[in-house]
């Protein structure tokens, strides 16, 4: 189905199933412990053995010797892969680095040997017994200091130069030079990197844990050189992903290539230090920001140059991103510089590009807004666009930031903050609000689905599409129901399988809207189906309560496949509509902290999101979503940093005792609010994304009110308590 005129109206507008907030249909499997997650398949292949990987324990140089004898010996073990053994390896389109290393080393904790064996602690314990000698390489493991070296990465960010900015920044009566610094992050997930293989002649399936099926399938078969058809990968539940298993990692090829070499199936999983480690993380970024405005308030000039690194032939944070079209303004200049290290790979984490991008931009809003002496959610509204800056030609789709802020300034009371720093206390707590932007783009990436309907009416669902805690089952469910007129209980959805048809996946926030709108194009088809066997026009045709109703008449539903299974399947595939209009979501972030006023200790208090993204489509797991990427913002506002050694190259706090994340005593009371919004243009369901739209500009609006509470601007995130400390005493 193309999708290429904006959607007016459709069954989907019937909102009778979809839009309603509905309990996860998979929750009872989760909850009892029969959904089963990558390293749980245990009957799903006879006679499984074990793998445990072997990290390099240099960030850069080359293997000079691998004395095996002593982990060969070893009680239990099979066999051990390396790359001596491994057999000619390709690179997928997705891997920066080889996942399986040797005799070079790329980075530290690359995976370079798997020790196989009949249980998990042999083999464990026979990998500590491999012996590796390394010549140690230099390296550059330092942005700050790699800064100068940092180069335009054209193919994924080039430069945006619209207008005069020197000259119309020079010119501006008010000006804001300020820089920010981002730490790179761990996607800290919970379910770790895992995968279990079995090969059945040259056939290939992989049991894993991964959000993007088809693109997983094509570089494991590139990585293996061997035919796409042959590669068969399963990942039915997935324990959180964000954005860390949009790729195949190691867990998975290891995994493949030690049950092709133990001739049986291999069950592989990367303990903690191995995730953060060997997989990918969010980079760091250096974010300088300026902003020229008149007194009145309006932007003249806006300029957004960032600096990130990450290895050879990787990818740049395009944290300037939002910069581009957030704000109104005539002249602005937007860069991303790329410089090389050789720390483990950046890669995409949840809202790359925006969620670092806006931990800036937003605190410069609100700098710039004192400066002008002006409220910062006025000075925000002053300059909202409907059109996209540098292309006034091409309007949004839908805007409604200005209604994010004014709605959540009211619920919040946003007229009670004290607008003088450190101003309002509560015993020894200094108490602030502060508010952050919203800002993702709204991705469209062609989906498909297959539906069937059985002789007793059941609608099944299959389609690649993964679920990573996101509630994609439900909506999936929802929305052949609503386009089949049945009750939700008489839809079965089936993800997570290469042997169906592909789907847009879960990245970028485009799963659920985009996804949705592959499955309704097949029940386009199965209506067609249908109708034809009833012998009704699908035109005048009402699918409802599991009838099909036409001409007066009522016709179960059921009857239509009376002689056999009905199947559709059908691709909806989106055309010029995103050329024409931008796509995006939006949203408000309002936050009041306390501030411990003799030790800097700050805790959240309360926590408000306002989003703009389109129809709703189960207003559960959104809020549920939004909440999650909320408690997201806090830890990487007060705590989340993967501190690296710039000596050695590797991140040095590799697990969770030692990279924190929020707890439940770390997260208040939590408030979402979903505007009513559809936007025709995005597709049939009208829908965007919001699970990363809660996430962008929570961190900045809680170091807007860490500045309201104590007057101290704290540029460089993690805010911990030593950056506040010694400017405290004066304030008491």
């Amino acid at each position: 189905m193309k999708f290429d005129t904006p959607a007016t109206t459709n069954p989907i507008d019937q909102m009778k199933v979809v839009g309603k907030a509905t309990p996860r249909i998979e929750g009872p499997l989760k909850t009892t412990g029969h959904a089963p997650y990558a390293y749980e398949h245990h009957d799903a292949a006879a006679n499984q053995a074990y793998g445990a990987v072997v990290g390099s324990a240099i960030a850069k140089g080359r293997i000079v010797s691998m004395d095996l004898a002593l982990a060969e010996s070893a009680p239990g073990v099979i066999a051990i892969v390396t790359a001596a053994n491994a057999g000619k390896l390709g690179k997928g389109k997705y891997n920066t680095a080889p996942l399986l290393g040797g005799p070079q080393i790329d980075h530290y904790h690359q995976a370079v040997a798997l020790v196989i064996a009949e249980t998990f602690e042999q083999a464990r314990a026979a990998a500590e017994l491999v012996n590796i000698s390394y010549v140690v390489g230099k390296g550059a493991f330092d942005l700050a200091s790699s800064r100068a070296s940092g180069v335009e990465a054209k193919d994924q960010m080039a430069d945006t130069v619209h207008g005069d900015f020197a000259g119309a920044y020079v010119a501006a009566p008010v000006q804001l030079d300020e820089t920010y610094f981002t730490p790179d992050q761990a996607h800290a997930m919970m379910e770790p990197f895992a995968s279990m293989a079995s090969w059945q002649g040259d056939k290939l399936t992989l049991w894993t844990s991964n959000q993007m099926i088809d693109w997983s399938v094509t570089d494991l078969a590139t990585t293996l050189g061997m035919p796409k058809q042959n590669v068969r990968l399963v990942s039915p539940y997935i324990g959180g992903g964000f954005g860390g298993k949009l790729f195949i990692r190691s867990d998975a090829l290891l995994a493949a290539l030690g049950a092709r070499l133990a001739k049986r199936p291999v069950k592989v999983a990367l303990s903690r230090p191995l995730m953060i480690n060997n997989s990918t993380h969010r980079p760091a970024t250096i974010q300088r920001i300026r902003i020229g405005a008149n007194a009145d308030g309006k932007i003249t000039a806006m300029a957004h140059e960032g600096w990130s690194g990450d290895l050879p032939g990787g990818k740049v944070e395009r944290a300037a991103q939002p910069s581009k079209m957030l704000y109104a303004g005539e002249n602005r200049l937007v860069t991303m510089r790329l410089t090389t290290l050789d720390l483990p790979e950046g890669n995409a984490m949840r809202a790359p590009g925006e969620t670092p991008g806006l931990m800036a931009l937003e605190i410069a809003m609100d700098e710039m807004a004192e400066k002008l002496k002006l409220d910062p959610i006025e000075f925000r509204i002053l300059n909202d666009t409907q059109v996209d800056p540098t292309n006034p030609d091409r309007p949004f789709s839908k805007r409604q930031l200005v209604e994010c802020l004014r709605t959540g300034a009211e619920r919040f009371g946003w007229d009670k903050r004290h607008a003088r720093p450190g101003t309002q206390r509560d015993g020894r707590w200094l108490i602030g609000m502060g508010v952050g932007v919203a800002f993702r783009n709204n991705a469209l990436v062609k989906s498909g689905a297959r539906v069937r309907l059985s002789d007793q009416g059941i609608v099944t669902v299959e389609t690649d599409m993964t679920d990573i805690g996101t509630g994609s089952y439900t909506i999936i469910g929802q929305t052949a129901a609503e386009m089949m007129g049945v009750p939700l209980d008489q839809v079965v959805v089936r993800l997570g399988d290469s042997s169906f048809p592909v789907s847009a996946g879960s990245g970028g926030q485009f799963g659920a809207n985009c996804s949705t709108a592959g499955v309704y194009a097949a029940c386009v088809k199965l209506r067609e189906a249908v109708a034809q066997r009833l012998g009704v026009s699908v035109e005048d045709a009402v699918f409802a309560d599991a009838e099909v109703r036409s001409g007066g008449k009522n016709f179960p539903l059921r009857d239509a496949a009376q002689g056999g299974e009905i199947v559709a399947e059908d691709t909806i595939e989106f055309a010029e509509l995103s050329k024409k209009f931008q796509q995006s979501t939006f949203g408000a972030h309002f936050v009041e902290v306390a501030v411990d006023s003799a030790t800097g200790e700050t805790r959240v208090r309360r926590m408000l999101a306002v989003c703009a993204a389109g129809r709703i489509l189960n207003p559960t797991s959104a809020r549920s979503q939004v909440i999650g990427a909320m408690t997201m913002g806090v830890g990487a506002a007060l705590m989340e940093e993967l501190a690296v050694d710039t000596r050695r190259g590797f991140f040095v706090n590799h697990d969770l005792a030692g990279y924190e994340v929020p707890v439940h005593a770390d997260i208040p009371h939590q408030e979402v609010i979903f505007l009513d919004e559809t936007d025709a243009v995005s597709s049939p369901m009208k829908a965007k994304g919001v699970g990363e739209l809660g996430l962008c500009g929570v961190s900045a609006a809680i170091a807007n009110a860490v500045y309201n509470a104590t007057g101290i601007r704290v540029r460089e995130y993690p805010i911990t308590l030593d950056k506040m400390l010694d400017k405290l005493p004066q304030m008491i």
